[in-house]
């Protein structure tokens, strides 16, 4: 049984944020990490506070704190079932201690680097969601047609308001561990949440994800095919996005081969 997977991914400025001369907040980076019990998918996506001086710091650090005490947990030999509450906390608590010495020499407060975290981590028999903020993730099970949203986006009293995972004290943490194969993963910011989740019914747009990730699976490139990336950065740039959201948005769309 095939456990590669292939994948895509695109980043996209908002329109105000163009307007406003701010450079994208977002971030996101996926990678294959070989792990004991076969490849595992990484994908995470980080978008930083639009009130925070350094967001785009911010949101870099998570995404390459987060992959990088991913890569050493399945480095260790250790497994996706190995990864709980006491894990996360320190792979966070690592992520925390990195952005706290890049605001000590850049002269800012922790805070200046606000930024939310999605990340999957996809192996061949279960996955796990580690979740702090907004966005969210939305994966379908092998041998099924529906997408799920294992952990549901956070959003605070106020509108455009939500937790980090610079916030202190330590903010709520979800993690949702998936006893399941998965074969297909989205993971993306904020910026795209109400184009593709139903709030009220709590639900993911099945169609939208079915229509997008069909390229992905199409493709004949193991790994990254980075000749999808511009076709959905253009998509995410495109009017039919732009006329229903101005903020920066992140998208990352994997495959099981």
């Amino acid at each position: 049984m095939l456990n590669t997977w292939r994948w895509t991914l695109a980043r996209s400025i908002g329109t105000s944020h163009v307007k406003s001369g701010l450079p994208c907040q977002d971030f996101a980076l996926c990678m294959e990490l070989e792990a004991a019990s076969g490849n595992v998918l990484a994908a995470v996506v980080s978008d930083g506070a639009g009130t925070a001086s350094h967001a785009e710091a911010g949101a870099r650090m998570v995404c390459t704190g987060f992959l990088r005490a991913a890569s050493v947990h399945f480095g260790s030999g250790r497994s996706i079932d190995q990864i709980g509450e006491e894990e996360v906390l320190d792979w966070l608590d690592g992520i925390r201690e990195r952005v706290n010495t890049f605001a000590g020499r850049a002269r800012v407060r922790p805070r200046d680097c606000a930024a939310t975290l999605v990340g999957v981590l996809a192996g061949p028999w279960g996955a796990v969601i580690v979740h702090v903020g907004d966005g969210a993730a939305v994966v379908r099970e092998e041998g099924t047609v529906d997408w799920i949203v294992p952990s549901w986006p956070f959003h605070g009293e106020y509108a455009s308001t939500t937790i980090f995972v610079t916030d202190d004290p330590m903010p709520a943490i979800s993690i949702v561990p998936l006893p399941i194969r998965l074969d297909r993963v989205a993971v993306f910011s904020d910026g795209i949440e109400r184009l593709v989740l139903d709030h009220t019914k709590r639900t993911a747009h099945g169609p939208f994800f079915d229509r997008m990730s069909a390229p992905v699976a199409q493709s004949i490139v193991s790994g990254h095919d980075a000749s999808l990336s511009k076709p959905l950065r253009d998509y995410l740039d495109g009017k039919t996005v732009c006329d229903r959201t101005d903020d920066d948005k992140s998208l990352i769309l994997g495959v099981r081969r």
